[in-house]
């Protein structure tokens, strides 16, 4: 009862988590569509959004500081570059790509996480299949586009990943979602704004939205609340959960798109709605097969190790040694 209690609690706190990483990603993915009408510079858009995320979290830090009355975590820069660094880039790139052509890339983190099993290449074939069956004809085939589709795909997938391994490290103390926020922003800001400078610089030095950046504080408001509730649903669940979460999202938006924008779904794209949900569907029952398993094998882990249970096993064995050589003796 009290296992089943706990299960259903953290089942309940993962739905939490999920819908607040939907309210902000679905909210953000139409933003952006509808920024990019009016303000056609993605990557200042995006450095934008880095600079009000780290103001964001920085005043979030000092108000727990104020509250607590314990200093936050803070990394020197040299263990920023050290230790942060392969996920800041990663994540910077992933975002910007992803803005620059308006597309999610949460297929990534499920494909850096195949750990070698049949079962699960099975899994990405369903929901990638799925995901193309159901998008055919919704959009124009553009070989650039393709390109950065599969390289924000990848990226996404490295970011979550490396992210994770980060908030694991306990000496770090960046289990906080705005801890994590506050370091990588910086770095992310350096790395994107080469890109920047080279693809908008000069087609935004003569642009007449150069002023225009009141309409980006809505995103990034948005931008913070998104990063919140992603780091906070991986430092709670895991990558993988944040992956499914986001496929199972992207069609949530397409339906969204759907009805708001008038688009039509033919049979191909309900059937790849179909095939998409059976490869989720199949990934969740692994999951929970192999916890399942884990659990079994650590509970056997924890038997055997526990030295009451050795030393009776010992004092077993010394008592049939003992039995056996006081009958060859009556022999």
């Amino acid at each position: 009862m009290g296992a089943g209690a706990a299960a259903l609690g953290r089942a309940a706190l993962a739905a939490a988590l999920v819908l607040l990483y939907y309210g902000f990603s679905i909210g953000i993915t139409f933003y952006n569509k509808w920024l990019v009408k009016s303000f056609p510079f993605p990557l200042l858009a995006t450095l934008l959004h880095l600079l009000l995320i780290f103001a964001l979290s920085a005043l979030a830090r000092a108000l727990a500081r104020c509250r607590s009355g314990r200093p936050r975590a803070t990394l020197s820069w040299a263990d920023c570059l050290r230790r942060a660094a392969p996920a800041a880039l990663s994540t910077s790139l992933d975002i910007g790509l992803s803005n620059w052509i308006q597309i999610s890339s949460s297929l990534g983190v499920l494909c850096c996480d195949l750990e070698n099993r049949v079962a699960l290449v099975l899994v990405v074939l369903l929901i990638a299949g799925g995901l193309f069956m159901f998008t055919y004809k919704s959009t124009q085939f553009n070989t650039q586009g393709f390109v950065l589709v599969l390289c924000a795909s990848f990226l996404g997938g490295v970011r979550w990943t490396l992210t994770q391994i980060l908030m694991q490290k306990a000496e770090l103390g960046l289990q906080n979602p705005i801890d994590i926020m506050f370091h990588l922003q910086p770095l992310m800001f350096l790395v994107l704004f080469p890109l920047f400078a080279v693809f908008e610089g000069l087609p935004l030095s003569i642009s007449e939205k150069l002023f225009h950046f009141h309409e980006l504080f809505l995103g990034g408001i948005l931008a913070f609340g998104l990063g919140f509730s992603e780091f906070l649903l991986v430092s709670r669940t895991s990558s993988l959960t944040l992956s499914i979460a986001g496929i199972f999202k992207e069609i949530c938006v397409l339906f969204l798109a759907t009805h708001l924008l008038g688009d039509h779904l033919s049979l191909l794209n309900w059937l790849g709605f179909a095939v998409c949900l059976s490869g989720i569907s199949l990934h969740v029952i692994l999951k929970a097969i192999n916890a399942k398993g884990e659990k079994a094998l650590n509970l056997n882990e924890e038997a055997s190790s526990d030295p009451d249970l050795e030393l009776l096993l010992h004092h077993a064995e010394r008592g049939e040694e003992e039995e056996e050589v006081e009958t060859i003796q009556q022999h």
